[in-house]
């Protein structure tokens, strides 16, 4: 007797996100929309900030090869690019030491006006390096509490449906349950790329903040005693007697 093969079968899962979204009621739609808009923010935040952070990192390679061989500061201004945020900081420096006088400034030593000058420059670069964590934080904080209402929303609605039908077999419940927490999967989705890539940005924000800040203390002891203070100019003044290079410092 020849027997012939048994076609397969497929079957449509009625449960999962479509189905979800399908017969989900405003507030699980209001739910899923609301996670979507929270990773996109995210992804979107951390996708720029990389951007920026890979500029700013750029930028301070460029400044140590160009910048601080030029033989003044005015020069080393015009080799940097405009808008970049070390010729923003080494302008305020370079117009303070330069504009030191009037009726504001008379009591305050060049040393003093000077410092101001470059800690609000750096403090301006500073903030603008933190711009859009705080969303990363809250979205990671979030997150998985706006899924776990949708999850406690749809699973009510379940167990409501349920009670009105009389019926309260493992496929009336599991069903429904299972595609409630589909809610909570997606916070979680959501919110892990967010805490992580805010961590990561975090640690590279220290490393670019210390590299504006070691910038702007060279500027101002170049500023102030025509001598970039660096540690390796220091050891080698320690230990040969040299001068550190940029003594011969010039402004104009």
């Amino acid at each position: 007797m020849d027997t012939q093969p048994t076609a397969a079968v497929s079957v449509d899962n009625p449960y999962g996100l479509a189905a979800l979204w399908a017969g989900g009621d405003i507030i699980a739609r209001s739910v899923l929309v609301l996670l979507a808009i929270m990773s996109l923010a995210s992804w979107y935040v951390m996708l720029t900030k990389l951007w920026d952070q890979s500029k700013l990192k750029k930028s301070a390679r460029v400044v140590e090869k160009q910048f601080w061989t030029a033989p003044s500061i005015k020069d080393g201004v015009e080799r940097l690019k405009k808008g970049d945020d070390f010729r923003v900081i080494a302008e305020d420096g370079l117009r303070a030491a330069s504009h030191h006088d009037g009726r504001l400034t008379d009591r305050i030593d060049l040393n003093e006006w000077i410092t101001m000058s470059l800690q609000r420059a750096t403090e301006q670069v500073n903030s603008k390096l933190h711009n859009g964590l705080g969303l990363l934080a809250t979205v990671g904080s979030v997150a998985p509490f706006v899924g776990l209402f949708g999850t406690v929303w749809g699973i009510l609605n379940a167990l409501v449906n349920i009670g009105i039908a009389g019926q309260a077999s493992i496929d009336k419940v599991a069903g429904p349950v299972g595609e409630a927490l589909i809610m909570t999967a997606i916070g979680l989705f959501v919110a892990v790329p967010a805490v992580m890539g805010y961590n990561w940005l975090l640690g590279r924000n220290k490393v670019l903040q210390d590299a504006v800040r070691n910038f702007a203390s060279d500027l101002h002891a170049y500023l102030v005693g025509g001598v970039r203070v660096d540690s390796g100019a220091v050891a080698a003044a320690a230990a040969g007697g040299a001068r550190p290079a940029g003594a011969k410092a010039s402004a104009e």
